[in-house]
C-alpha cells in the first residue's frame, strides 16, 4: 500500500461529523479510514462485489465490463494482490472460464504471470460464440484473444479491446 503523503479537507455539518464518527467507531476505524473505504473501496472488495453480482443477477454483460475496466486499470502490484486467490468456484462454468480468461489476459498485458488458480479452471466442453450467427463464427475464431480461445470462448474484442 502506498504511504499517505497528502491531505484532503472536507467540510461537513456538525451532525454529519457526529454520524461519520459513529460509523467509523462501529466499523472499528478512524473517521478518515472509514470515509475512504466508502468512497474508494479496496480493489479486492470491488472484485468480490462484481463476482457476487455475477453469481446472483444474471446481468453478466455489465458486471464483466466493469471487471474488465477494473483489471485493465490496475498497476502490476495492485493486480497481483487483487486477483490472487479469487473465489470463482461458485460461478457457472462459463463465467468461471470468462473471469479466468480476463485475469490471464490482464496478466499478459501487465507482463505478469497469471495467478495459479486460473490453471485449475477447466475449459468449456462446448464452444461458446458471442453471437448466434453461424456466418460470424469464423471471424470470432480468428479475432478472439488467445486466453479466451484456450477456454473455448469466442468473442470479438477488436472494438475498443474490451473483452
Amino acid at each position: 500500500m502506498a504511504s499517505k503523503s497528502e491531505q484532503l479537507q472536507l467540510r461537513v455539518t456538525r451532525a454529519e461529523k457526529v454520524a461519520l464518527k459513529r460509523l467509523g467507531r462501529r466499523a472499528g476505524v478512524e473517521v478518515s479510514s472509514y470515509v475512504l473505504s466508502q468512497v474508494l473501496p479496496p480493489v479486492r472488495d470491488r472484485i468480490a462485489g462484481i463476482l457476487k453480482t455475477l453469481r446472483r443477477d444474471g446481468k453478466n454483460r455489465f458486471a464483466l465490463a466493469e471487471l474488465n475496466d477494473l483489471l485493465v486499470g490496475l498497476t502490476p502490484a495492485e493486480f497481483r494482490h487483487a486477483v490472487d486467490g479469487l473465489e470463482t468456484e461458485s460461478l457457472s462454468p462459463f463465467l468461471r472460464n470468462y473471469v479466468a480468461a480476463m485475469v490471464e489476459l490482464a496478466a499478459y498485458q501487465k507482463n505478469d504471470a497469471p495467478p495459479p488458480w486460473v490453471r485449475e479452471v477447466e475449459a468449456l466442453d462446448e464452444p461458446y460464440f458471442a453471437v448466434p450467427f453461424p456466418s460470424l463464427r469464423a471471424h470470432l475464431v480468428r479475432t478472439a484473444p488467445v486466453t479466451f480461445k484456450r477456454r473455448n470462448i469466442f468473442i470479438d474484442s477488436t472494438l475498443g479491446d474490451r473483452v
